[in-house]
């Protein structure tokens, strides 16, 4: 009954960790990648009048890490039920 708990725990935390280093990979996409690396390129695009790096930049990654963390407290409540280990 043990080790099936461990395993249980051990599942669960991979899948955690699984969330986390997929949110994490969007967050520096997102703020490093097109606020900073990508800027030039994106700006020649257009964005509701604006270039598109620049509001990446200002608004864009803001955005995208409110929807990131609605997200991730979403999956983690799938998580949390799948191995039963959810508050009430």
């Amino acid at each position: 009954m043990q080790d099936q708990k461990e395993s249980m725990g051990a599942a669960y935390w991979k899948a955690n960790l699984k969330l986390m280093m997929i949110c994490l990979i969007i967050w520096f996409v997102v703020s490093y990648g097109f606020g900073i690396l990508l800027v030039d390129t994106l700006n020649s695009i257009e964005f509701a009048g604006f270039k598109l790096g620049f509001w990446f930049a200002q608004q864009g990654s803001i955005y995208t890490f409110v929807i990131l963390i609605f997200v991730y407290a979403h999956q983690m409540n799938k998580i949390d039920r799948k191995f039963n280990v959810h508050e009430e």
